[in-house]
């Protein structure tokens, strides 16, 4: 294992562990909205994102004109992936909520065969099948416990960021930091003409402001920036593997600090999704190896 590829392991997983902890911050707020999180967490993110731009190109601006329309529509596909995850986390267990993301894998791979017509290989197929399984079995459970809307929301947020995935590919954009700047934004904006509209307040308690942009800084902003640069040295196969971390790390994070639990079926269904990601990443390992 050589130095930089080490290094990279290292990044990946520390980016998966940081993530891992979106859940526990939004469960720590008092009263902000779904709305008022996709408006004060860029507030964090985007300022992290631009100094890292700038440290490495010397600019700023240029690189997210780069982007061009495909940043924008890429943009939107993170707002419906930030918007999605926060509404499911509020409205169901983080346990189903991190499971159901997991499932994103599988949307880019039918979205790059239906917009890009890149081919599929038999065996993501069958993990396709397997997660759809897994899914089913989650929503089904959802529907019982009354969170069907927050388990909707975890697999939009999962399309929403396969949105974002080939949106960048389509386009051959091989940065994808600009793309997530033009999304904070954009997710700002949408949350204030919300907002707005509804009469509702922009701003939610000082703590809850103080956790929503500590959380954009050093959960998203700095995750992202961890990824991003480890992935540059581990193969794709292998990012998502060590980046699945998150998806087991969320549930332990709240259960050891606020006790919260998950039904049988949610842990069934999100074993049932794992199975399926693990097994569609280490064929694709050897499919290239």
């Amino acid at each position: 294992m050589t130095a930089s590829y080490r290094t990279g392991v290292m990044m990946v997983l520390a980016a998966g562990l940081l993530w891992s902890l979106m859940g526990l911050s939004i469960r720590l707020l008092d009263s902000a909205s779904t709305w008022q999180v996709l408006f004060w967490r860029p507030v964090g993110m985007i300022p992290v994102l631009l100094v890292w731009l700038y440290w490495r190109s010397g600019a700023v601006l240029a690189p997210i004109l780069h982007v061009g329309w495909a940043g924008v529509i890429g943009g939107l596909g993170l707002v419906a992936a930030f918007g999605g995850a926060v509404y499911a986390i509020q409205s169901t267990t983080i346990a189903n909520a991190v499971f159901l993301f997991s499932a994103s894998p599988f949307f880019t791979a039918l979205l790059g065969w239906l917009v890009l017509r890149e081919p599929v290989r038999p065996a993501t197929w069958a993990a396709i099948g397997i997660a759809l399984t897994g899914m089913a079995v989650m929503v089904r459970e959802g529907v019982g416990m009354g969170a069907v809307d927050g388990n909707f929301a975890a697999v939009g947020s999962a399309l929403g960021f396969a949105v974002f995935t080939i949106t960048l590919r389509w386009a051959r954009l091989s940065d994808m930091l600009p793309a997530v700047v033009l999304g904070g934004l954009l997710s700002m904006l949408l949350a204030a003409g919300v907002m707005l509209a509804q009469g509702a307040p922009l701003a939610p308690p000082l703590t809850d402001i103080a956790i929503i942009v500590a959380a954009g800084a050093v959960i998203l902003g700095l995750g992202m920036l961890l990824y991003t640069q480890g992935a540059r040295v581990v193969p794709a196969a292998e990012a998502t593997l060590l980046s699945m971390v998150e998806v087991m790390m969320a549930p332990v994070w709240v259960w050891l600090l606020l006790g919260e639990t998950a039904s049988l079926l949610t842990f069934v269904g999100g074993a049932i999704v794992l199975v399926a990601v693990v097994m569609n990443a280490v064929t694709g390992a050897r499919a290239k190896g």
